[in-house]
């Protein structure tokens, strides 16, 4: 990038040269306040929310990290970021209290710098609240602007007054800079980033912005320099991967770019998050049924089973489509996994609709799913609907739900005792330290005898008991 007498100068124009300024700037500035304290300078960041939000804190606390901060779990320190989710609402209020926290900390000490960022700082009335009840806050910023992060920070240091930098929408996709994995073998890998499909139930386009993906060359070259730092696994992200490459200059489809990840040397396993139902392709399936690294696992949300109701949500595909298209997919992939998202009580739910879900449920025979009852979010169509459902019924409906997906989930489980499966070590088990805990290729957890030496290795190991949702197994 630049050498030291390059910082005498302006910011460049171009990205990300500009921000590697502004991480040298800021790093004079923390060196400057350490040695004035006498001691490194603490910064958190939490994260609420999904994997995209994950992904995104890496980068920010690799920035962090790179500007002179010591990290710590502790938010008694000198630089906290929330990274912000608010897919619920309750997602919202948890926010605000972890804020309200903060409160004494900063008065301990002044200098405290306090961040925001993410999903909810998208939406023009949190910022309001922010601005009027806790005007402790140093800086906001929201999700399309987040590789501006060490430019915000300076500019924050400079400033004793509140600095909101929110943009509507963005076309930029800046990469290349700093990072912190969570884990040194398995990471993430933004492909493309926003929405198009508009759900009705659903908040993310409004601030995750329209779709735009990442060039191929970008992100293989960004993979490849994962791999030869350890990674043996990566997961795509996308709100909808099957929309991947639509908008490039020269289209191409989320199946050919899987085709070409997979071609990267000591790369091992290769999983995917989110495909949509309505155009999950045929190539897909078939580069899936081809691969040696692509995980047999396909999350694929159903959100309803009732036709009916999938209109109301603006889904695009109906109950009928939805069982066609996991028919396809198990009889070309025997093997495949497949986990769901479902919701509970959206508006004008009958119990015929409820009964349309529970079918698809025992026909799809799915490995988990992820249940949710109904939230009204505030600035999405549903939000607006008649016909919202009581508590009570809610309630009924989701525990019978539950109880379904549970005895499914455990006849499944069972039936893969006895096999020998490849599984990647994450880490030691939390309760027995004579374990290990790793994933199976459907994303399973088996927990086996092992030591810490072993945690980012891939072994075969046999499976010998089901336990709900996790597996005791020995290696092989």
């Amino acid at each position: 990038m630049y050498n030291e007498t390059d910082f005498n100068l302006e910011a460049p124009v171009q990205e990300p040269d500009r921000q590697y300024y502004y991480i040298e700037q800021c790093r004079k500035l923390v060196q400057d306040i350490e040695q004035k304290k006498g001691r490194r300078l603490k910064a958190c960041v939490n994260t609420f929310g999904c994997q995209m939000n994950a992904r995104d804190s890496e980068k920010l606390i690799g920035i962090l990290k790179e500007i002179g901060y010591e990290m710590t779990e502790e938010e008694d320190c000198d630089f906290v970021l929330f990274n912000t989710c608010t897919v619920r609402e309750n997602a919202n209020t948890r926010v605000y209290g972890r804020l309200g926290q903060l409160k004494n900390y900063k008065k301990k000490n002044p200098q405290m710098m306090i961040a925001l960022c993410g999903c909810m700082m998208q939406e023009p009335h949190v910022v309001e609240k922010i601005k009027t009840t806790y005007g402790y806050v140093n800086l906001i910023f929201g999700t399309h602007n987040i590789y501006k992060f060490a430019e915000l920070i300076y500019n924050s240091f400079q400033s004793e007054r509140l600095l909101i930098d929110i943009w509507k929408d963005t076309d930029k996709i800046v990469e290349d800079l700093p990072n912190e994995r969570k884990f040194p073998f398995k990471t993430g890998i933004n492909i493309m980033f926003g929405c198009d499909n508009f759900c009705t139930y659903c908040i993310v386009p409004y601030v995750r912005g329209r779709e735009r993906s990442r060039n191929p060359k970008d992100i293989v070259r960004e993979i490849k320099r994962h791999v030869a730092g350890g990674v043996k696994e990566v997961m795509l992200l996308g709100q909808n991967v099957n929309s991947y490459g639509k908008n490039l200059e020269e289209p191409v489809t989320f199946a050919k770019l899987l085709e070409e990840v997979e071609k990267i040397d000591g790369l091992e396993r290769i999983r995917f998050m989110t495909p949509h139902p309505k155009d999950l392709s045929d190539d897909l399936i078939e580069v899936m049924r081809k691969s040696k690294k692509i995980c047999h696992h396909i999350h694929l949300p159903l959100q309803s089973g009732s036709t009916k109701l999938l209109a109301k949500m603006n889904r695009k595909y109906t109950k009928e489509q939805y069982l066609e298209l996991v028919a396809k997919i198990k009889e070309r992939i025997p093997d495949i996994s497949l986990t769901t998202d479902i919701i509970v009580g959206f508006p004008g739910e009958t119990e015929e609709d409820f009964n349309d879900t529970l079918d698809v449920v025992r026909q799809a025979e799915f490995d988990s799913a992820y249940t949710f009852i109904y939230s009204k979010r505030t600035g999405t169509p549903a939000a607006l609907m008649d016909d919202q459902i009581s508590e009570t019924v809610v309630k009924q409906r989701f525990d019978r739900l539950l109880a379904l997906i549970q005895d499914t989930s455990s006849r499944l489980t069972a039936k893969r005792v006895g096999t020998v499966q490849r599984v990647l070590v994450e880490s030691m088990n939390e309760q027995d330290e004579t374990l290990v805990t790793g994933r199976l290729e459907n994303n399973s957890v088996v927990h086996f005898a092992g030591d810490e030496s072993m945690i980012g290795g891939l072994y075969d190991v046999k499976l010998l008991e089901a336990k709900g949702f996790y597996y005791m197994g020995e290696r092989v």
